[in-house]
């Protein structure tokens, strides 16, 4: 029974995040059709989170200072390839492709993480697990639906791959327990870290920076940029990375990787509410294949947990979201 809590409770830690996250571009396209450069909101989303995430962070520490030092490395990896990279290279992918094709690049991590779990702890994908990544994978598809104005570019596509193993990357590492940092410090130390890592980025040019002060649009109304902006680091950041970590540690890098897939669900639904942009009937149809391919991997997946692995990034060659 407390397995089957763990469980459930990891499941609903999973979903809550992937909602949280599928605020994010509600709150972004906001305000960049205000002026703001991705890098700036990006940056500005992470650095915001990591400021909110100080107080719980220390509190959870509880004096525990060695945690952090000792984990250093993990941290830096967490920070620059989990969470820097996936977004850096998923706004760069977007400025070569259309927003479909990038995002079904970007979450093909599902696949780089089945793979990462067989070949690292030889956890062998079941028939059920296999048709539940098929199914899960064509329901995407549909929802994204990719095949309209689809656009492809060589180095978009480069871009977008790097996206996919930043995400896998963030699941791997997430799913680290062994002298682990608590959930919410890994939420606090990695948000720190990406927010350095894009903001020295931006310093060098390699990341375009603007940002202005003027009223947004948002939800059909006027309303002050600040108001998408603590959206983008309070809810789809601070809380999203909190809970997401927390989900990935009780279900393990695949199953995780796979219930993450329904934030482009709430993506697609936060931008109806918000936005009026109503999906359409191949997306709605998307949306319950890509349900029943979750449903499929949950009911694949062995009773016992995910072995605990001491990954080192640099020695296992993992890209770590």
């Amino acid at each position: 029974m407390p397995v089957r809590r763990t469980g459930l409770l990891g499941l609903l830690l999973a979903v809550l995040s992937a909602a949280a996250f599928g605020t994010a571009g509600v709150f972004a396209t906001g305000l960049q059709d205000a002026g703001w450069s991705a890098g700036a909101a990006v940056t500005t989303r992470m650095g915001l989170a990591a400021l909110a995430l100080i107080v719980p962070a220390v509190i959870q520490l509880r004096g525990r200072w060695r945690l952090l030092r000792s984990n250093a490395g993990t941290v830096l990896a967490f920070g620059s390839l989990a969470v820097a990279l996936p977004q850096l290279a998923y706004f760069s992918a977007v400025a070569r492709l259309s927003v479909g094709v990038a995002l079904l690049l970007e979450y093909s991590a599902v696949l780089l993480v089945v793979l990462w779990t067989w070949a690292r702890l030889g956890q062998r994908p079941g028939a059920v697990t296999g048709a539940g990544v098929v199914v899960a994978v064509g329901g995407l598809v549909l929802v994204l639906d990719v095949a309209r104005g689809a656009r492809i570019d060589p180095v978009g596509l480069g871009w977008g791959l790097l996206a996919a193993l930043g995400l896998a990357t963030y699941f791997v590492l997430s799913a680290r327990t062994q002298d682990a940092l608590p959930p919410l410090v890994s939420a606090w130390a990695g948000l720190t870290v990406g927010a350095l890592v894009l903001g020295a980025a931006a310093l060098v040019g390699l990341v375009p920076w603007r940002a202005t002060t003027v009223d947004v649009d948002f939800a059909g109304r006027s309303t002050s940029w600040l108001v998408p902006v603590l959206g983008l680091a309070l809810l789809a950041a601070a809380f999203a990375y909190a809970t997401g970590i927390a989900a990935v540690r009780r279900l393990g890098s695949r199953l995780s990787s796979f219930v993450g897939l329904s934030e482009v669900l709430f993506a697609v639904a936060a931008a109806w509410l918000a936005l009026g942009q109503q999906p359409g009937p191949v997306q709605l149809v998307g949306g319950v294949v890509v349900l029943v391919g979750i449903v499929l991997v949950r009911l694949g997946e062995r009773p016992a947990r995910e072995p605990t692995v001491a990954v080192d990034p640099v020695q296992a060659g993992v890209p770590g979201r």
